[in-house]
């Protein structure tokens, strides 16, 4: 194997293994450690600038491969980003269905009903 085919496989293996770990901060998978889904969404910002700065410093340094896959995973861990920032907390109530009014009984009078005689 030479190098620069081992370099191709370490590089892709990086930016797979950190897309991997930004999802796992993201929530979208399960935490092996804690069999947890869990998310640190201040850490998955960190990681995909990390990514983000790879890709600005290997710029025109890239197969075009390597550059498509770090473009694409990119792409994906950003938008998933912003699906789990806009998501709602899976903890907060739900708000309570309005309930129709209760009716109200009717003013009128039963017609078997015979009025009171007085006397």
């Amino acid at each position: 194997m030479s190098i620069e085919h081992s370099n191709d496989q370490l590089f892709q293996g990086l930016v797979i293994s950190l897309a991997a770990a930004t999802m796992q901060q993201l929530g979208k998978t399960l935490n092996p450690l804690t069999n947890k889904v869990e998310k640190n969404l201040d850490a998955a910002q960190s990681t995909i600038d990390m990514l983000d700065m790879l890709e600005a410093k290997t710029k025109g340094n890239l197969s075009d491969a390597e550059a498509k896959l770090l473009k694409n995973v990119l792409a994906e861990l950003k938008l998933n980003y912003v699906e789990t920032m806009n998501e709602k907390p899976a903890d907060e109530p739900k708000p309570a269905a309005a309930e129709p009014p209760a009716a109200e009984p009717k003013a009128e009078e039963k017609p078997d009903a015979k009025p009171e005689q007085a006397g």
